[in-house]
């Protein structure tokens, strides 16, 4: 088994301080933000990597990272972590659940706050291609007037991307996805 990388929590992120850590870390799925380097072009770098709590989550639950906090690096249990990131982020659950859905995916997740949405989603990653999928996350029984969708469509056209609504389902714990296609009558 690989060995877990060790990851600070540090206010409401984690960050990997080793910057030989971080790069492998974010090698394997473009996790977090090396400090100063937008997109970095190659996975190598000697700044300390930030992971924000909703990919911190996921990496704790496949055993990639172990949080500590304080200068006693008292160790972060997952139940902590889950704990803040509920006060953290707004619907946090249907969020997350959408999150995880897509990276088992395969896909690379990331704060889609530039564009308006939940996640800006990529097959490939950052520095490699620019994001073809902006994800908003609705709970089913959610009202979503036709402006919103008319709103978020044009703002996904402008900036090149394909507009996705995920609608997690916590029972069947499954996530439908609905992409939105534009075009010219």
């Amino acid at each position: 088994m690989p060995k877990k990388i060790d990851v600070e929590l540090v206010e409401n992120f984690l960050v990997v301080w080793d910057g030989e850590a971080g790069s492998e870390l974010y090698g394997k799925g473009f996790y977090g933000k090396p400090l100063g380097i937008p997109k970095p072009k190659v996975p190598v770098f000697k700044v300390p990597l930030i992971i924000d709590l909703m990919e911190g989550l996921y990496l704790v639950e496949k055993s990639k990272i172990t949080v500590f906090e304080g200068s006693e690096r008292k160790k972060v249990t997952l139940k902590k972590l889950t704990q803040r990131a509920r006060r953290l982020y707004e619907e946090f659950e249907e969020k997350y659940a959408v999150y995880r859905d897509l990276r088992e995916q395969g896909l690379v997740v990331t704060p889609g706050i530039k564009f308006g949405c939940d996640f800006a989603v990529y097959k490939f990653g950052p520095g490699v291609e620019h994001a073809p999928y902006m994800v908003s996350v609705k709970k089913s029984e959610s009202d979503l007037t036709a402006t919103e969708i008319v709103k978020a469509g044009r703002l996904a056209t402008t900036v090149r991307k394909r507009f996705i609504i995920a609608v997690p389902d916590r029972v069947r714990k499954k996530v439908t996805y609905l992409m939105f296609k534009w075009f010219k009558a």
